[in-house]
């Protein structure tokens, strides 16, 4: 089964509201969501997106997202609860393993975000998404190619830190780079009339959302701290240089965070 390598403590539930907060408005607009459409959404983690495609779909439209951890799912039904949307509901199941029985065909637009680089078998999840639409439907995917990460200037011990890192993904069998493998995937599954493009994920000193961006950062690097550790990726101490280089360079007035999102979308035909 494959793992989640930030795990699900509350620290990071937090990280990942915020992270939504930062990014949903930056990828809503790539959906191009009507009135009245059907929308699965793979690896629906908190929901907080999953119910924006939702709002969007109206009141005869439905959102379904599906999301594995128990935790996560928790949270969701929580945060769907106190929204009072009808339109969408939330399912436990594991995307690289799921049957979607009657509804199977039915789907306008199938979505996943940030979800293929935590999977073992990427190219069972992108094949369910094509077999979730009708003909004619769309499957978008968004994803991370962390080897695209740059900071500037760039702080003391941060290459050391982050190839750790991107090796902590391949210890679990998962991809760091699969953001660069959407269109493949794509064409593999079958589909067909497949685009791609990017969603900046930067910021820079003096904008007001830069330190949640840097804080964003140190968050996923101490959440993966202890599986860097024991898998004797890197040393501690090189672990801790490398996060207090990070952390003075959020210090700086000209630091820069440089990194997109990568999205591909194909239709099934």
């Amino acid at each position: 089964m494959s793992t989640y390598i930030h795990g699900t403590h509350p620290e990071e539930q937090e990280r990942l509201s915020l992270l939504n907060t930062l990014i949903n408005d930056r990828c809503i607009s790539l959906l191009d969501i009507t009135t009245g459409e059907r929308i699965i959404d793979f690896g629906s983690g908190l929901g907080q997106f999953t119910m924006r495609m939702g709002i969007l779909t109206g009141p005869g439209g439905y959102c379904l997202g599906i999301e594995q951890d128990s935790a996560q799912l928790a949270k969701a039904r929580k945060n769907l609860a106190d929204s009072g949307l009808t339109q969408v509901d939330y399912r436990q199941g594991n995307v690289e393993d799921i049957s979607l029985g009657d509804e199977e065909g039915s789907f306008d637009l199938a979505h996943a975000r940030f979800i293929l680089e935590h999977v073992n078998h990427p190219e069972k999840v992108v094949q369910a998404m094509r077999q979730a639409v009708k003909p004619g439907g769309k499957v978008l995917l968004l994803d991370d190619d962390h080897d695209t990460m740059r900071l500037f200037p760039e702080p003391a011990g941060f290459k050391r830190l982050w190839t750790a890192y991107m090796q902590s993904y391949e210890a679990l069998g998962n991809d760091p780079v699969v953001g660069r493998k959407l269109v493949s995937l794509l064409h593999h599954a079958g589909l067909s009339r497949i685009q791609n493009g990017v969603v900046f994920f930067g910021d820079c000193a003096g904008m007001k959302t830069f330190q949640v961006y840097a804080n964003n950062l140190l968050g996923i690097l101490e959440g993966s701290r202890d599986l860097m550790l024991n898998k004797n990726l890197i040393a501690q101490n090189e672990y801790t240089a490398g996060i207090k280089g990070i952390e003075e360079w959020s210090t700086l007035p000209d630091a820069a965070l440089w990194y997109s999102i990568n999205w591909a979308s194909g239709e099934r035909i």
